[in-house]
């Protein structure tokens, strides 16, 4: 019986994220602060609003007037939280209906390994197509694109509200996992200390599963990280489109060139979805409202973020700017590709001609750790790569933040949008890039954190030899530097 429970129930170990109060913060924060970008960064008065910098004079009801605060009460409606439910409604049907690709995960503690049914790209893509032929169709006025900037904040807000009910379902759920089930449940090692706010946000369970009629089985990890959240990422960025053409009457680079690349992105994830299968999210953390708010919220509206702003600040890179972003993606993009296909090549075949020459320490476990190549450069050389993508997503903003004045105001160097109101930057330049540049930031913090955390992982599974490792390979990410 000892056995079994441990097989349900790996050894925990130690809190993360800050512990239950870093928990807490993270899971009634990181809700607020999508609702504060949305507002302060608007398409009423600025980005910020004006009265936001000016503090010492700031009004509370002023404010409201700036952000367009619709009350309490006018921060959800029916309406947006029904085309919301039907949205992941209409992935489920996809996920079940098309064809898909039968993988099988990797080895559990339990020992059984699960199955999985894999066709987020053609999920996608199908779902593109609809746009594709109704912005054909209707142009700019396609209803999804003007249901989308008419209400955004309502939109997010059942977004919030789904990721919280997700979360709590398989956190209530998890306590039915028993030792030695058939179902290879189990839980996350880190996921169940007895802790409820910190187990609520970690997640309790690895690898929740529910049946639905018609539907059938889905795995709810595997399905939320590369499905919803990401496809609402392109759709957002293609309604911002829309929305700068029904506000000028012209589209600009910049907003083009984000949302081709940010699109580019999530489909070369997306067609690698069995490598999603090998990642800590899958293999490591349990599913709480970490992924849940994460995969739902975090991920479509807040690295929609420069589009969206675009959408009412153009910006005209030209083609120096163009070429100069692009050589930054194409840098980052082959670092982290290369790097992953020569770790991916090693472990399938380390005989392959590609990878024959890497050296290697050889731990206790029977793994072998690779100690050149790419990866003799930095333990998590694929991290500078990815890092430097996000770079040409916050850099076509230039430097952000913008100030909207009435029709007719004739301010200098200002846009006009159709309807005669001026776009201008005035006191408000630098300011929005708070908001612009937040993903590069954001992001830099999150893979320093997420290697701390690969390096506590390995060093409890590698031991004396993950040391050994540490002293050849000194540099975790960017070479030289850390």
């Amino acid at each position: 019986m000892a056995s079994k429970e441990k097989q349900a129930a790996p050894k925990a170990h130690g809190y993360e994220f800050g512990g239950p109060i870093g928990a807490a913060g993270i899971t009634f924060g990181l809700p607020a602060l999508c609702w504060v970008f949305a507002l302060a960064c608007n398409d009423v008065t600025g980005c910020p609003a004006p009265s936001l910098l000016s503090p010492k004079t700031l009004s509370l009801e002023q404010l409201k007037q700036e952000v367009g605060w619709p009350g309490f009460r006018g921060l959800a409606s029916w309406e947006a939280t029904g085309w919301t439910l039907a949205y992941y409604l209409f992935n489920l049907v996809l996920y079940r209906l098309l064809p898909a690709t039968e993988v099988e995960g990797t080895q559990l503690s339990s020992g059984g390994r699960l199955k999985y049914r894999l066709n987020a790209f053609s999920s996608t893509m199908f779902t593109l197509a609809i746009c594709l032929a109704g912005t054909i169709a209707q142009g700019a006025e396609f209803p999804l694109w003007t249901f989308i900037a008419d209400n955004y904040l309502q939109i997010l807000t059942a977004s919030i509200m789904i990721s919280y009910g997700l979360a709590t379902f398989v956190y209530v759920r998890s306590f039915s996992v028993k030792p030695g089930n058939t179902e290879l449940r189990e839980l996350a090692a880190g996921g169940h200390t007895g802790n409820l706010i910190y187990d609520f946000y970690i997640g309790r369970e690895l690898n929740p599963r529910i049946t639905l009629p018609i539907i059938g089985e889905v795995d709810i990890k595997e399905f939320n990280e590369l499905r919803p959240g990401m496809l609402g990422w392109i759709i957002f960025n293609c309604a911002f489109i829309a929305k700068q053409y029904r506000t000028f009457g012209f589209v600009t680079d910049s907003i083009v060139f984000i949302s081709i690349v940010q699109t580019l992105y999530v489909l070369d994830g997306q067609f690698m979805e069995p490598a999603v299968l090998t990642t800590m999210d899958i293999t490591t953390d349990g599913f709480g409202f970490m992924l849940s708010f994460g995969d739902l919220v975090w991920v479509p509206f807040i690295y929609s973020q420069q589009a969206r702003y675009l959408a009412t600040h153009p910006v005209i890179m030209g083609w120096l700017g163009t070429a100069a972003v692009t050589a930054i993606l194409v840098t980052g993009f082959s670092i982290f590709r290369l790097s992953n296909s020569q770790k991916n090549t090693f472990r399938t075949n380390p005989d392959d001609p590609r990878v024959a020459h890497l050296t290697y320490i050889e731990t206790k476990t029977g793994s072998r750790l690779i100690t050149s190549g790419w990866w003799g450069i930095a333990r998590h050389i694929n991290y500078l790569g990815d890092w430097l993508q996000s770079w040409p997503y916050s850099l076509p903003t230039g430097f952000a933040g913008y100030t909207i004045l009435t029709a007719g105001s004739n301010a200098e160097g200002a846009i006009k949008m159709l309807d005669g109101r001026e776009v201008v930057q005035g006191p408000a330049k630098y300011w929005g890039m708070v908001f612009t540049y937040f993903y590069m930031v954001y992001f830099a913090v999150l893979l320093i954190h997420r290697d701390n955390r690969d390096d506590e992982k390995c060093a409890r599974k590698y031991g004396e030899d993950w040391e050994k490792y540490k002293k050849t390979v000194k540099y975790k990410i960017v070479p030289g530097i850390y």
